[in-house]
C-alpha cells in the first residue's frame, strides 16, 4: 500500500496502458481519478472493479483536445479528493502513414493530445501539488529511434515531451516535485496487439523479442510515483525490450 493517502489522476485511463496504470496505482492504495474520451462502458467497468477493492475512484469524461476540459478535470479531482499528488499524462492517439498524406486535422489532434494537453494538465496540477508530487508522461520509443517511415507525426509529438520533462523538472525541483517520462516500446494493447499484422517486423528490432505487458509499463510508472524514486527527475525511462539499445 505504498500509495496510501495519495491521490492520482491518469489521463486516458479507460483502456490500454492508461487503464493498467489506474489499476496499479489504486491497488497500491491510491485514490485514483481518470479521464476518458469515448468509452463509457470501459470507464464504468474500471470504476466498479476498483470500488470493490475499497478504493475511491472517479471517472471524468474529458476530451484531451479541449484545454478547458483538461484543466477542469484536474481542478475537479483536487476539489473532490482534497489534494493531488500524482499526475500521469497517458492520453494518446496514433496516426500512421506517409508524411505527405498526413492531414492538418491529424496534426492538430496529435499535438493537442500529446503536447498541449500534457502542458495544460501539468500546469493545472502544479497549483495543487506539494512536496512529494510526481508528474509522469507516457512517451514512446519513437522519440529516441525511428527505424522506419510512417510515424513521423507520432515521433515528433512524443519527442516534444522529452524537452517538456527536462524543462519542467528544472522549474519544480526545489518544490520537491519530480517530473519524468516513460518511453514504452511495443506493448500489447488494442491499439497495437501482440498478434497484429506488424508484430514480426517489430520483434526484429528488439533485444527481448516479445511485446511488453501493460502491467510492466504500469509498474514503471508506479516506481517513478513512489518515494523510492525521489532523486530521479528530468529522466526518460525506456521500457522497450531493447528497441533503443
Amino acid at each position: 500500500m505504498k500509495f496510501k493517502g495519495k491521490v492520482a489522476l491518469v489521463t486516458g485511463g479507460s483502456r490500454g496502458i492508461g487503464a493498467a496504470i489506474v489499476q496499479h496505482l489504486a491497488r497500491g492504495g491510491a485514490d485514483v481519478a481518470f479521464t476518458y474520451a469515448a468509452s463509457d462502458q470501459a470507464a464504468d467497468r474500471i470504476v466498479r472493479e476498483l470500488r470493490l477493492d475499497g478504493r475511491r475512484v472517479l471517472s471524468i469524461k474529458a476530451d484531451s483536445r479541449d484545454p478547458a476540459a483538461v484543466r477542469s478535470a484536474v481542478d475537479h479531482v483536487a476539489n473532490q479528493f482534497g489534494r493531488l499528488d500524482i499526475l500521469v499524462n497517458s492520453a494518446g492517439i496514433f496516426y500512421a502513414g506517409p508524411v505527405e498524406n498526413v492531414s492538418l486535422q491529424e496534426i492538430d489532434d496529435t499535438l493537442a493530445i500529446h503536447v498541449r494537453a500534457v502542458f495544460v494538465a501539468s500546469q493545472a496540477a502544479l497549483a495543487h501539488m506539494g512536496t512529494g508530487g510526481s508528474i509522469i508522461s507516457i512517451g514512446s520509443c519513437f522519440a529516441q529511434r525511428v527505424p522506419y517511415g510512417g510515424v513521423t507525426l507520432y515521433a515528433m509529438s512524443k519527442s516534444a515531451l522529452i524537452g517538456f520533462t527536462k524543462g519542467l523538472a528544472r522549474e519544480v525541483g526545489e518544490r520537491g516535485i519530480t517530473v519524468n517520462i516513460i518511453d514504452p516500446g511495443s506493448t500489447d494493447t488494442d491499439m497495437n496487439p501482440a498478434d497484429g499484422p506488424t508484430v514480426e517486423a517489430e520483434l526484429e528490432l528488439m533485444a527481448i523479442r516479445r511485446y511488453a505487458e501493460r502491467s510492466e509499463i504500469a509498474a514503471a510508472v508506479g516506481f517513478l510515483a513512489s518515494a523510492e524514486s525521489r532523486f530521479i527527475t528530468g529522466s526518460s525511462l525506456a521500457i522497450d525490450g531493447g528497441f533503443t539499445a
